[in-house]
């Protein structure tokens, strides 16, 4: 093995482990990958229903710590298996609320976790630390339903505040509408109780929970949208109550339908779809998102350097995946460098998008070609990215289908992005297709050629003594690209 072959392979060496006793599930995710995208390694739940008769008892039962107890065995046995020795556990609302929390907590301890337990506010603020840590310029407030609580807290400029735990877990939602009761006046009454309001109305509602994502799968499956991820689906406040609206009118046979829904979760949908129309109604956002990371990669987010949560997380999981792949990200960004100006890209936010794939595209090149075009969808589109939204999905498997000069879209995709957005980003594949072909990206060619606009015009100049590498499959390419652009190709190799 190669020096290159222990770094890439390193990649996905486990390393942090973070284990989440909820009132619902406990939960342990191990994580590889790069510190500012952590890459899922391994993920298995038992839904041990700790919070389950907490209203009603205050305690709790044999049953659920015992089942809760034997998967903390078997996950500690795995842990040791693996050599994780990084590791965090975490318990939440209702070991927090429980009487006796504290003696099964110290049953916990004696497996080996030394095991922490968040106050409301602390489980509110680490949630949200994980929606930064995924939307780094979140701003607005994060709802986090759990099975025994809801977690509210503000977002703005990379910081988190104004923490809030409200009784309305999934657990819990059954006894608080059954009989017809008014759910949204129950939440306000609690909100008014807490003192708490969001900090700006308007602004975006991060959602945050298993069965919220649920909701979000929902969405995508009836939407009929080519990507089943519901990270980072962003929906209009009224298309997301209409969305929660269907969930409650829905036949449960036709929520076991759809891909991805657990079992478990079934029953909860229904309730929390009500929540999430009260929430709505009370918060008045302007938009909603909804997050895969949160308590679990909040914790994660904490743990690092402020250095590292600097960086940008799309590009430091692209890079990574790259170099699995045999691409240095330093030669991707040479390529982006070199198509900059047929991109005319001036928007950051694009052009990081841009650079991502650009990495991306150089990989598909190191597989079986008759992989690439289908495995570039799928890291597209199906690849849990974190920073992009189902839009910027959309246009990175336009670039890397372009990049195989494929310009047919399929007609399911069309509610991903506007289609201009889809033409800006097939210009960015068919450049990439061009620079590729033509430099082999070798430095000393991509230091030879370049590619640049004047007026009406797209001109290919090659040094003479590099006039070769311009074959006839170049100015085809440039020919593509420049009527795709609505420019007029040029050679100049003088």
């Amino acid at each position: 093995m190669t020096a290159t072959d222990h770094a890439t392979a390193g990649h996905l060496v486990p390393r942090r482990a973070i284990i989440d006793i909820g009132s619902n599930t406990v939960r342990l995710v191990i994580y590889g990958g790069p510190p500012r995208a952590p890459v899922v390694l391994f993920n298995e739940k038992v839904t041990a229903r700790l919070g389950k008769g907490m209203a009603e008892t205050g305690r709790l039962s044999a049953k659920a710590q015992e089942a809760a107890l034997a998967a903390l065995a078997r996950y500690r046995a795995l842990l040791d298996l693996k050599a994780v020795d990084d590791i965090q556990a975490v318990a939440t609302a209702a070991v927090r609320d429980a009487g006796n929390g504290p003696l099964f907590l110290e049953r916990v301890r004696a497996l080996g976790f030394a095991a922490r337990l968040l106050s409301g506010e602390e489980e509110a603020e680490t949630s949200a630390l994980g929606v930064i840590g995924a939307f780094p310029l979140a701003r607005g407030v994060v709802a986090d339903l759990g099975g025994g609580s809801l977690e509210l807290v503000d977002v703005a400029g990379g910081e988190c505040r104004h923490g809030v735990s409200l009784p309305l877990g999934t657990l819990r939602l059954p006894a608080l509408r059954e009989g017809g009761r008014d759910l949204d006046k129950t939440v306000k009454g609690l909100l008014a109780e807490a003192e708490w309001s969001p900090a700006v109305t308007g602004a975006t509602l991060y959602l945050v929970g298993g069965s919220l994502r649920q909701i979000a799968r929902y969405a995508l499956h009836h939407g009929h949208s080519p990507t089943d991820d519901p990270h980072g689906l962003d929906l209009s406040a009224k298309q997301a109550a209409t969305l929660a609206r269907a969930v409650m009118r829905a036949k449960p046979e036709g929520l076991a339908a759809i891909p991805g829904v657990s079992p478990s979760r079934l029953s909860s949908l229904p309730d929390a779809a009500a929540l999430l129309i009260a929430l709505i109604r009370l918060l008045e956002p302007g938009r909603v998102v909804f997050s895969s990371w949160g308590l679990r990669e909040g914790l994660l987010h904490a743990a690092l350097p402020d250095h590292v949560n600097a960086r940008d997380p799309l590009l430091d999981g692209a890079a990574a995946h790259a170099e699995r792949h045999g691409v240095r990200a330093e030669v991707a960004a040479a390529l982006a460098q070199w198509t900059a100006s047929a991109a005319a890209c001036t928007d950051p936010a694009r052009e990081r998008l841009r650079l991502a794939s650009s990495m991306l595209a150089l990989a598909l090149v190191n597989l079986e070609p008759n992989l690439r075009a289908d495995l570039g969808v799928v890291w597209a589109l199906r690849k849990r990215w974190i920073g992009v939204t189902t839009r910027e999905r959309g246009l990175l498997a336009a670039c890397l289908m372009a990049g195989g000069n494929r310009l047919d879209l399929p007609m399911g995709w069309r509610s991903l992005a506007p289609a201009e957005d889809f033409a800006e980003a097939q210009g960015w594949g068919l450049a990439t297709r061009l620079c590729r072909r033509l430099t082999g990206t070798a430095p000393a060619a991509l230091a030879a050629t370049s590619l640049t606009r004047e007026g009406g015009r797209l001109i290919l100049a090659a040094e003479p003594a590099y006039s070769a590498l311009v074959n006839e499959a170049a100015r085809r390419d440039l020919k593509a690209l420049a009527l795709h652009l609505g420019l007029k190709a040029e050679v100049r190799l003088d």
